[in-house]
C-alpha cells in the first residue's frame, strides 16, 4: 500500500514537472516566464489549476519546482510581496478563469528549537525551503496557528469576506502540508539566461501595478521550441493530459485482470490433461472379449 502511494505521488510530480517544462497542452494565462527587472532579479512561474482534484500538497509542489530548475517561491521583502500580488492581479484581470484557490509558498516550520505549541516561539520556527530565515512576514492577524499546520500558503480567496484582521487576500496562513493547493515557483534569472544562450528576451509587457518598483517583464507567448520552457502553468486543456489521468489509475486493474485470466487458463489446461489420462480404452477394461471366445469353444 505504501509503495503504491509513493509511486502515485512520484507519478503526479513527474506529470506536473512535465507541464512546467512544456507549453504543449497547457493554457497560458497572461504570458510565459515572468521576470523581475534585469538579469540580477529572479523569475517566476505560476501553477494554477481550476480542477480541485489536480492541486497538490506542499512536498509535491516543492519537488515539481525543483525538477523544473527552481524552488517554491521565497518572498524576501514587501517589494517582492507586492510584485507577487500584482502578478496574480494581472492573471485575474486577463479573463483566463483565475478564481479562488490558495498558493503554496516555500515557507515551512522547521520543528527545531522551541515547541510549536508556544505561540510566542512558533513564528520563529518558519524557514524557507533553502533553510534561510524568513525575515519578512505577511501573516494574517491570527496566524500562524501552528499545531499540525506546518506549511504556508498565500490566501487567494477572491470571494471571501474580510475577517477581523481585514481582507484575507494575499495574506499568509499556515496549513496542513497534505492539503491540495496551487503553487508558485521561483527561479534564478541565470537559469533562463543560460537556456537562451545569453540572449535575454526583451519585455513585451510592463505591469502598471508596480510603477515605483523595478519593472516586471512578461515574455510574450511563443510557439518556438526554444521558448516552450517559459510557459506559465495553468490547468491542462488538451485531450492528452485527460487520457493520462484516466489510464494511470486503471493500470493495476488491468494487471489484475491479466493475472486472473492466466490463472483460469492454467487451471483449464490442467483439468483437460487429467481427463485425457483417465479416459478408458479397450485394453484396460475388466471385461475382455477374449474370455468370451474361450467360453463359446468349451460349449
Amino acid at each position: 500500500m505504501l509503495l503504491s502511494q509513493a509511486l502515485s505521488s512520484r507519478m503526479v510530480v513527474l506529470i506536473l514537472s512535465g507541464i512546467l517544462a512544456s507549453g504543449s497542452g497547457t493554457r497560458v494565462l497572461s504570458g510565459q516566464t515572468v521576470c523581475y527587472g534585469g538579469p540580477e532579479f529572479p523569475c517566476y512561474k505560476i501553477a494554477y489549476f481550476q480542477d480541485l482534484s489536480r492541486r497538490i500538497g506542499f512536498e509535491e509542489a516543492s519537488q515539481a519546482c525543483e525538477m523544473d530548475g527552481g524552488a517554491l517561491v521565497s518572498i524576501r521583502s514587501a517589494t517582492e510581496q507586492g510584485l507577487i500580488e500584482s502578478l496574480l492581479q494581472d492573471l485575474t484581470k486577463s479573463g483566463s478563469g483565475l478564481s479562488d484557490g490558495d498558493f503554496w509558498i516555500g515557507l515551512r516550520r522547521s520543528g527545531e528549537g522551541q515547541s510549536p505549541n508556544t505561540f510566542s516561539g512558533c513564528p520563529d520556527l518558519y524557514r524557507w525551503t533553502d533553510g534561510s530565515a524568513a525575515k519578512f512576514r505577511n501573516w494574517y492577524m491570527d496566524e500562524p496557528s501552528c499545531g499540525s499546520e506546518a506549511c504556508v500558503v498565500m490566501y487567494h480567496q477572491l470571494t471571501a469576506q474580510p475577517g477581523l484582521g481585514g481582507p484575507y487576500l494575499y495574506q499568509w496562513n499556515d496549513d496542513r502540508c497534505n492539503m491540495k493547493h496551487n503553487f508558485i515557483c521561483k527561479y534564478a534569472s541565470e537559469v533562463f539566461v543560460s537556456n537562451e544562450s545569453g540572449d535575454r528576451v526583451e519585455p513585451d509587457y510592463v505591469s502598471e501595478n508596480v510603477s515605483t518598483q523595478p519593472e516586471v517583464k512578461v515574455h510574450a507567448p511563443s510557439n518556438s521550441a526554444d521558448d516552450q520552457h517559459h510557459m506559465v502553468v495553468t490547468e491542462s486543456s488538451g485531450i492528452m493530459p485527460n487520457v493520462v489521468y484516466v489510464i494511470i489509475p486503471t493500470i493495476p486493474l488491468l494487471l489484475l485482470l491479466v493475472v486472473a485470466l492466466a490463472t483460469c487458463c492454467i487451471q483449464m489446461l490442467s483439468r483437460s490433461k487429467v481427463r485425457s489420462k483417465s479416459s478408458p480404452n479397450e485394453s484396460t477394461l475388466w471385461i475382455s472379449p477374449t474370455p468370451k471366445k474361450e467360453n463359446l469353444a468349451n460349449v
